[in-house]
């Protein structure tokens, strides 16, 4: 069995830059307009949000935007989101406020998956690999204020369970401590939420690291401990992982930040009433 109700992709924002992020190797080039996504889940035991996208005052805000989007750390700028894209609004057309959300549980602490957690109260769940690389600083993926109030928050170790048919999954090589996450629907196909593991299908289809990788906790002089080769394979380690996980369950596999992906899923199921 399984508590999970329903199931929603909120698109909570739009950010376009070089295809080279997405893809390691690949030469830059191309742009993409990549989608910012959160994932409600409702459930017998109370809904759950995985993600909760960016700040919107960081990007509203000019002098905040420019202090946070300064063009020497990003080049593409910062992200768009419409009035109708914040993920209070989203939430809205739902019926629900962020005071109906039980638990917000981060895949990872980068600002466009984790920027938004000051807008709910509730519990927040995050990975302590996650937690502990974000707070030594040298993830360049993380605003720092975005971490406030943090030991409140619910550290994890590892795979876990959150309620029946939902299971956090550790699929580290984007991020130190990466989540991605299984779904089992009342009907249909079980999802695999991949998060920044997989950007977009060409990832999981050729398995391709993501171009942004973890290079390791910092030692003592502060410099990554290990190199780009092994964070490579922990990545692709990552990717293997979901994909044997969705051939033995014959799952979907939700990649995190493609377009084309996220309209088909639009039009398989149309906002806001669908439900996988």
């Amino acid at each position: 069995m399984t508590a999970v109700r329903k199931l929603w992709p909120l698109l909570v924002g739009t950010h376009r830059y070089d295809k080279s992020i997405s893809l390691l190797r690949l030469p830059a080039g191309e742009t993409v307009e990549a989608p910012i996504l959160a994932y409600l889940i409702e459930t017998t035991n109370g809904r759950i949000l995985y993600d909760v996208g960016c700040d919107h005052a960081k990007v509203a805000d000019p002098a905040l935007r420019a202090k946070h989007y300064d063009p020497a750390h990003f080049p593409f700028g910062p992200p768009d989101i419409t009035d109708e894209q914040r993920i209070e609004a989203r939430l809205a057309r739902l019926g629900l406020t962020p005071k109906d959300i039980d638990v917000a549980f981060l895949g990872h602490l980068h600002f466009d998956h984790a920027g938004g957690v000051g807008s709910f109260g509730c519990e927040v769940q995050v990975q302590r690999a996650e937690l502990d690389a974000a707070l030594s600083g040298a993830d360049g993926g993380v605003f720092m204020d975005e971490l406030a109030g943090h030991e409140r928050w619910t550290v994890k170790d590892g795979d876990y369970s959150l309620v029946d048919g939902v299971d956090a999954l550790v699929t580290p090589g984007h991020t130190a401590g990466h989540m991605s996450m299984r779904i089992v629907l009342p009907r249909g196909a079980p999802v695999l939420l991949c998060g920044d593991a997989a950007d977009l299908t060409e990832n999981l289809d050729a398995e391709i690291a993501p171009g942004l990788l973890w290079q390791g906790a910092p030692g003592a002089d502060g410099r990554p401990t290990i190199g780009a080769d092994v964070a490579e394979a922990t990545a692709l380690a990552s990717i293997r992982r979901l994909k044997t996980l969705a051939a033995e369950e014959g799952a979907e596999l939700w990649p995190n930040h493609d377009m084309g992906f996220y309209r088909r899923l639009e039009c398989r199921c149309p906002f806001p009433d669908h439900h996988a």
